[in-house]
C-alpha cells in the first residue's frame, strides 16, 4: 500500500516540476520565474525525502534539509537584489 501511494505521489511531484518549468521559461516577467524557480527547490525537496521514504535511509532526510536552507538563502538574495539592485549593501 505505501509503495502506491509513493508513485502516485512521485508522479504528482514530478508533474508539478514540469509545471514550475513550464513557469520558469515562458512566465511573464521576473518576479513569476523566481516564485516559479522557488517552487522548485520545495518540489525538489519533496523528490528527495520521497527516495529517503522508499529506500528507507536518513541521509536523504539531510541532503532535503540541506537544499532548504540553500533554496531560502538564494530566494532571499535574489529577491534583494530585484528590489534594491545590490545583494550586498
Amino acid at each position: 500500500m505505501l509503495s502506491i501511494a509513493l508513485y502516485i505521489t512521485l508522479a504528482l511531484v514530478v508533474m508539478a516540476l514540469l509545471m514550475n518549468l513550464y513557469r520558469l521559461t515562458i512566465g511573464p516577467d521576473l518576479p513569476d520565474r523566481v516564485l516559479a524557480l522557488d517552487t522548485m527547490y520545495v518540489n525538489s525537496i519533496a523528490l528527495i525525502v520521497l527516495l529517503g521514504l522508499w529506500l528507507n535511509s536518513k541521509t536523504y532526510f539531510e541532503s532535503a534539509l540541506l537544499i532548504a536552507m540553500l533554496g531560502f538563502i538564494s530566494t532571499v538574495a535574489v529577491c534583494k537584489y530585484i528590489l534594491r539592485g545590490d545583494i550586498i549593501e
